[in-house]
């Protein structure tokens, strides 16, 4: 059904629907209006003075990154909000991406719709698939269905992969989920000079000759023309931004002179940045007096410790991330100012939320310029390679993501980060809302254990719609989370949330009431493809939380009675909401991709990107690509075929004439390849063939090359070592043409091929 305009319904008589005007006031349910003869069907309508609503979350920001919560960060727009609105200092999310922004946009606890893990790690089991049942409308439904216009901006997280295709299915993208407009981009990260873009369903290209181009500027330049298109066309009728910019997510980017705004402002280490944020978050009163900094884990280096070098790069790394978190602060501010100079200011909820989870411990103790090598495809990089390219990082040459000292620093006081779902350094998150109409008292600290699947009921409190029981004709489950709504009449209220569970790759936490039961970490971020092994113990922690703000102090030898009650209830509430994987079930089981079972894959020249999934997959195989081409009678080199970039993907190119296989295993020019073949190619009618034969054995192995021009062998060559497991999602796949950070330094983006380009054929094998 189209969302702006209702289904036909009976010939009845028309029905008027009673509006709220406040908060205290009546809430509107959701009613299905009907027609009277000689009547078209109405638009839906708001209840009367529901305020604009824009939900802001950033990515991969710690509790204590942003200035607002004592943090090293200046985030003045971040700030200003807090001022004059609420401060949240214990609201937590689901330690990981897809989780928190599945609970966020549905209400619901990440396993009820499907989302236990990030959607790369999914799994065949109703906790774990990436598929958000249509029982779990998200809010962007729920509030178009009641007369909101509705626009998203940024990542979007909480497709499954085998949907991130041209031609669908779109049933989890976000036109599917409720959102009448999208600009960003699918999946986890992105390279924010080269970003692998939609808008709506279709591929869009980042300008290819403008230097300046960032994409965190990109996505406020939309928002605001589209805020500013229906606040012209469609006045009368609020509006929804759910607004996700990929910052501070790696690929740590950011504008030069951004960057050079915090030289030297780091150079102090983690461990000085960790003691002055927690000295500055208790003076504002952000955290209370009584808080404990928990201490450094022996697994993350004193900074003191590193050799000067080392110091060097972690430095700089910081300096990275600090710009881009400064920058994604500064773009949003232009957003905020959009809506004041519309007027729209004092009736707009903003609820903006400072990450997703806690800061990323997935860049490993000496961080990383290739986050991909390092953390999927088993490549780790140096030190020493690290300082050969340092004025590469924060560059679109890099994918850089700090050392997992500066996430600790960065989430201070607590302990851990990104991923471990057990402590709060992975879930516990900084909030603002503001709403200078519906907000009382503003400046002052809310301190409810509240949490990330509160924020759908609030919204529809907020605009006076009653939850629905029922969307598109499906019942819809229950909601998991509170409204806030409460305390933003009564800052000092009680909690109502007395219940919450966290578990992501086999982190667990229990809170009830104040009292935290929490698993000591098993899996780390930095080595999550390798799980404690079948049999290892679980132990316990325990802590309350009501005299212990930081999590500090395990009293489970002290009070075992309390542990072993609040492992029994987590026990409960993980069988009612679909936690854990059955028994023979494996997120290594098949996917339902459109290609499966497929050998032969037929491509024609086009100036569209296809997706990573919706390209043959030409890993841990033997393969063959076969390009069909006229060449000009005044020749020309251009890309024929090539996939992924600089940072790992390969291509079969003309270069100097000549027919070129390029493979990237890395960013580095270890794991580069280039394999030229035979003389420059005559003008007409040539088939050039790339034959590819794996060593097998495993994933990421080598193998052997031959070129083949018109079936005469003209070179061959050796690939070391090979992407195993994840290729970089930026570059995309594309026919005739090299888009984005292109595969090399030897030509520029997009290297568009000038003569004919009849087809181009890949035939894989099977894995090895």
């Amino acid at each position: 059904m189209n969302r702006q305009f209702l289904r036909r319904a009976a010939k009845v008589s028309s029905i008027a629907i009673a509006a709220m005007m406040s908060l205290n006031a009546g809430i509107v349910p959701v009613i299905a209006q009907t027609q009277s003869v000689g009547a078209y069907p109405e638009r839906p309508k708001a209840p009367k003075g529901a305020p604009n609503i824009i939900v802001i979350m950033t990515d991969d920001v710690g509790f204590a990154a942003s200035s607002t919560f004592g943090g090293p960060v200046p985030t003045p727009v971040f700030d200003a909000l807090a001022d004059k609105g609420a401060r949240y200092n214990r609201f937590n999310t689901t330690a990981m991406c897809s989780p928190t922004r599945a609970a966020l946009l549905t209400g619901r606890n990440p396993h009820e719709v499907g989302f236990g893990v990030i959607s790369e790690e999914a799994a065949p089991a109703p906790g774990y698939n990436s598929v958000i049942p249509r029982s779990a409308a998200t809010f962007a439904e729920v509030l178009g269905m009641n007369g909101y216009n509705t626009a998203m901006f940024g990542k979007h997280h909480n497709a499954p992969l085998w949907e991130d295709t041209p031609v669908g299915p779109f049933d989890h993208w976000p036109t599917g989920l409720g959102f009448d407009y999208f600009y960003g981009f699918l999946g986890g990260a992105t390279n924010q000079f080269a970003p692998a873009l939609y808008e709506n369903r279709e591929w869009r290209e980042a300008p290819q000759d403008d230097p300046n181009y960032i994409l965190d500027r990109d996505l406020a330049d939309h928002a605001i023309k589209w805020m500013n298109t229906q606040r012209s066309v469609s006045p009368d009728a609020p509006f929804l931004i759910y607004y996700a910019p990929g910052s501070a997510h790696s690929p740590h980017q950011a504008p030069p002179d951004w960057i050079a705004r915090f030289k030297g402002h780091f150079d102090q280490g983690w461990d000085k940045v960790r003691d002055a944020s927690f000295a500055r978050q208790k003076k504002t009163g952000v955290i209370p007096s009584t808080a404990a900094l928990t201490p450094r884990p022996p697994v993350i280096p004193a900074w003191d410790s590193l050799t000067p070098d080392a110091k060097r790069v972690e430095a700089r790394m910081m300096e990275i991330y600090a710009a881009q978190l400064a920058f994604a602060d500064d773009q949003i501010g232009r957003l905020i100012q959009a809506v004041k100079d519309n007027g729209d200011f004092d009736n707009t909820l903003i609820v903006f939320i400072q990450g997703d989870n806690g800061a990323s411990m997935e860049g490993s103790p000496i961080g990383t310029m290739d986050e991909i090598a390092r953390g999927k495809n088993a490549m780790p990089d140096t030190l020493q390679d690290q300082l050969a390219r340092i004025d590469d990082f924060g560059t679109k040459h890099s994918w850089n993501n700090y050392g997992i000292g500066w996430a600790w620093a960065m989430n201070t006081p607590f302990q851990w980060g990104k991923a471990i779902a057990s402590h709060l350094g992975g879930v516990r998150n900084g909030m603002v809302v503001s709403w200078p109409r519906g907000l009382q008292k503003p400046g002052q600290m809310r301190t409810q254990f509240t949490n990330v699947t509160d924020i759908a009921p609030t919204l529809y409190e907020a605009a006076g719609i009653a939850i629905p029981e029922s969307v598109h004709g499906v019942k819809q489950m229950p909601l998991a989370g509170t409204s806030l709504a409460y305390t933003f009449r009564q800052p000092n209220a009680a909690s109502r949330d007395e219940e919450q569970y966290w578990e992501l790759r086999e982190n667990i936490a229990f809170y009830e009431k104040g009292w935290l039961a929490a698993t000591t970490p098993r899996v780390m971020p930095w080595d999550k493809e390798a799980p404690p092994a079948s049999g290892t113990p679980v132990e316990w922690q325990l802590y309350d939380l009501n005299s212990d703000f930081s999590q500090s102090r395990d009293l489970a030898a002290k009070n075992p009675a309390k542990l072993a009650e609040l492992k029994q209830a987590y026990a409960a509430v993980a069988a009612r909401n679909q936690v854990g994987l059955p028994a023979g079930v494996s997120a290594a089981a098949a996917r339902p991709f459109l290609s499966n079972g497929q050998t032969r894959f037929v491509y024609r020249n086009s100036d569209q990107r296809l997706s990573r999934y919706s390209f043959a997959n030409i890993m841990n195989r033997s393969w063959q690509v076969t390009a069909d081409i006229v060449v000009p009678e005044t020749g020309g080199d251009g890309a024929l075929v090539a996939q992924g970039s600089r940072l790992g993907g390969w291509g079969l190119l003309m270069m100097n004439g000549r027919p070129a296989f390029l493979y990237n295993a890395s960013i580095l020019d270890r794991d580069k390849t280039r394999i030229t073949g035979g003389d420059v190619l005559k003008p007409g009618a040539h088939k050039i063939v790339a034959d590819i034969v794996y060593d097998g054995g495993g994933r990421g192995m080598g193998a052997s090359v031959r070129i083949l021009i018109d079936g005469r062998e003209v070179s061959r060559g050796r690939v070391p070592r090979t992407i195993g497991a994840l290729l970089v999602s930026e570059g995309g796949a594309s026919i005739g043409r090299d888009y984005g950070t292109t595969l090399s330094d030897d030509y520029a983006s997009p290297f568009v091929y000038p003569g004919t380009i009849d087809k181009v054929v890949i035939d894989v094998g099977p894995t090895r």
